[in-house]
């Protein structure tokens, strides 16, 4: 793949940020970490901005589609959901758009570094547990171009086709865990706004709170137990064993369930979304570790994940196996 000419786009960000703000670009840097698309931090003499960009020769489409970001961000702009403010949107191929630096970090407490101190890591929990149906409580209605509603069974069917993609042996008890789940899909409920992956690693924290949520590219309109089923498989470390910590005093799935339906809906057969959060959690790592031992994106520490991807799948099979 053929990345930007970081001249060229620095060039379009900079003409543009002058053009229609009167902001001069001072230092243009690429940010790590992200998987979709381009990111960089740009300093301008008005403040400091992020700009998300499609990389050279591809087009805004699925986890490069920042037209589609950019445009779920400015939905929200007038909601009580933290989301950073977008500055310029530029649809011309490659597409980019630059949104505002929101102050904080953005740590998942189990698996990223530096480590995160318990009780912060507990409370930044708890916090996001307990807005999250600020998320969901968005009319979705007023978004254009949602895409369609997605159901349980469509989720389920997305992440199997996943699974299947990875060599057997590297999901070992993979195939078993999916016909559980197939088994026992639970009925719809009214669908809501889903982010698609939140969790504390895409929410930028300032101390306890919320500042931003940021990552986007798989937002859709969904099953809001998908989300909170997702969110609580990071609350335990014992999920990542190789790759991760275990952290003290976390919240327990429970304390987090009991926080997002203290300012939101009860949600009925939570269990089966959670062990659907562990089933996508371990397609992924397989996917990953896949890529990486086909020599297509190396990088050593994938072969850390056999003993995680056996324990999420376990945990899952647990799961379904308690809720008979």
């Amino acid at each position: 793949m053929t990345l930007y000419s970081t001249t060229s786009l620095e060039q379009r960000v900079s003409t543009r940020l002058r053009a229609a703000h009167d902001l001069t670009v001072t230092s243009f840097a690429t940010l790590p970490g992200g998987h979709s698309g381009l990111t960089y931090r740009v300093a301008t003499d008005g403040g400091d901005f992020v700009v998300k960009a499609v990389p050279e020769g591809q087009r805004s489409i699925g986890r490069h589609d920042m037209m589609r970001q950019a445009a779920i961000l400015s939905a929200l702009a007038d909601t009580d959901v933290p989301v950073p403010r977008v500055l310029a949107i530029d649809p011309e191929e490659p597409a980019w758009f630059a949104m505002e630096l929101v102050a904080g970090e953005s740590l998942e407490p189990v698996l990223d570094d530096p480590p995160v101190l318990p009780d912060l890591a507990a409370a930044r929990m708890l916090r996001a547990a307990e807005i999250l149906p600020r998320l969901h409580a968005v009319d979705h209605r007023r978004i254009p171009d949602a895409g369609a509603v997605l159901s349980p069974t469509n989720e389920l069917e997305r992440w199997a086709r996943t699974l299947r993609a990875v060599p057997a042996e590297l999901v070992d008890g993979g195939e078993s865990l999916l016909a559980l789940l197939t088994r026992r899909i639970p009925e719809a409920i009214d669908p809501v706004l889903v982010h698609g992956d939140y969790r504390l690693g895409n929410i930028i924290a300032a101390g306890a709170e919320p500042a931003a949520l940021i990552d986007w590219e798989i937002w859709s309109i969904g099953d809001p137990r998908v989300e909170l089923g997702w969110f609580l498989v990071f609350a335990d470390g014992t999920n990542f064993p190789g790759v991760g910590r275990e952290v003290a005093g976390l919240p327990s799935a429970g304390d987090l369930v009991t926080a997002y339906e203290s300012s939101g809906p009860e949600l009925p057969e939570l269990t089966w979304f959670d062990a659907l959060g562990r089933l996508k959690m371990a397609a992924i790592m397989g996917h990953n570790l896949r890529r990486h031992r086909e020599g297509r994106h190396h990088d050593p520490d994938q072969e850390k994940l056999p003993d995680t991807i056996a324990r999420l799948i376990e945990a899952g099979t647990d799961l379904m196996a308690q809720n008979r």
